[in-house]
């Protein structure tokens, strides 16, 4: 195995591997490095390293001083030709690789995305066996089609006019055929349909307002009929009430007769007065001529007849309900006790016996219990008139 050739040394500043004439040579010399060599350094190749590098300069006598460079010594790169680094103790600057680009391109040509091959990729089965049909994808299945489909899809397209873009089946159909004029017509059949449904909800809440003005309206009147209807109930059933209360007065009044007759009322029930030994009024006068006839008020049995002190000659009818009836102060009584009697028979006469100050009849009357009520109240209650 041959072994590798030892590194070559360092050149120094002006290095045999570029001749000892470098800096002799003339520019046209140096198209080997660049053609634009002699244009970046320029045929005085010494004043980019200094005033003593032009070998016509070098006195034969000149001594060489060791060359340390510095910030201040050394120019700054220009452009983009700049030392990169040192390989082989070589330092190749951008130029030089510029010239070999140059030289691959006329050697081989500018390599194109077209002329690479495919890149071929692979995936693991698992995924591989899951993933859908390209041509199932949505919009991706038209990519797939046939020959004659996508040249017919083309065709189309191409021969479609440009205003034609957006306009709907339908409306191809109806023969439009410029976009910007069927979109101005839907539009306006948009705005048409929304004021009409504007118009229709307007229509809907005037309806309803209405319908329910009339239902108040209704309900109003309904109210009121039924108010009149109830009053008029009312009215009738008052009305049939004092009907019927009237017939039973008149029934009452049948079976019920005034005491006597030519009277004048001189003293009610309830009145005050020192006359009366229990200090007020306990029945009715009826002021009438001595001998004025005496009259039964309602079917009853006598219960007592006689004299009886301050009440004079006294007669006590009992009714069927057990109501007392005293006829007082009589000048004479035609009846007997436990005869029966019926309304409107003499039972005795007026006069004015016992504590009187003249001829009357005086009248009580008690309930079954012996509480004393108002005769007149208990008589109009009996449909008479007192």
């Amino acid at each position: 195995m041959a072994s590798n050739k030892p590194a070559p040394e360092a050149p120094s500043r002006f290095g045999s591997e570029y001749g000892d004439d470098f800096a002799t040579r003339p520019a046209t010399a140096l198209t080997e490095y660049g053609a634009d060599y002699a244009t970046e350094y320029g045929t005085d190749r010494g004043s980019d390293f200094g005033n003593d590098f032009r070998a016509d300069a070098a006195g034969p006598d000149r001594t060489w001083e060791e060359w340390n460079p510095t910030e201040e010594s050394v120019r700054p790169v220009r452009g983009k030709h700049r030392v990169a680094k040192q390989r082989n103790g070589l330092a190749r600057s951008s130029t030089v690789l510029g010239v070999g680009v140059i030289a691959a391109v006329g050697a081989g040509g500018m390599a194109t995305a077209q002329s690479k091959p495919p890149v071929s990729i692979s995936l693991p089965d698992s995924i591989a066996d899951n993933l859908p049909d390209a041509k199932s994808l949505p919009g991706v299945g038209a990519l797939f089609s046939s020959g004659s489909e996508a040249d017919e899809a083309a065709a189309a397209t191409a021969s479609a006019p440009l205003t034609s873009a957006g306009i709907t089946t339908a409306e191809a159909e109806q023969g439009t055929t410029d976009a910007g004029e069927a979109l101005r017509a839907r539009i306006l059949q948009q705005a048409e349909q929304q004021q009409d449904a504007a118009d229709a909800e307007v229509k809907a809440a005037a309806e309803k307002v209405a319908a329910e003005k009339a239902a108040a309206e209704a309900k109003k009147q309904q109210d009121a009929a039924e108010a009149k209807i109830a009053a008029e109930k009312k009215k009738a059933a008052e009305e049939a009430k004092k009907k019927a209360e009237a017939l039973r007065l008149a029934k009452l009044a049948a079976s019920y007769a005034i005491p006597t007759s030519s009277y004048t009322i001189t003293s009610t029930f309830g009145e005050a007065g020192s006359m009366w030994s229990s200090g007020f009024h306990t029945g009715l006068d009826f002021a009438a001529p001595t001998g004025t006839p005496i009259k039964a008020v309602h079917t009853g049995t006598v219960k007592s007849a006689g004299y009886s002190g301050s009440y004079g000659y006294r007669t006590v009818l009992e009714l069927e309900d057990g109501t007392e009836v005293w006829f007082c102060h009589q000048s004479s009584i035609d009846v007997s006790v436990g005869q029966k009697v019926t309304t409107g028979d003499t039972i005795g006469r007026v006069g004015a016996t016992g504590n009187v100050t003249g001829p009357h009849l005086h009248l009580e009357v008690h309930t079954a219990d012996g509480t004393g009520v108002d005769p007149m109240t208990w008589l109009r209650a009996r449909g008479l008139t007192v």
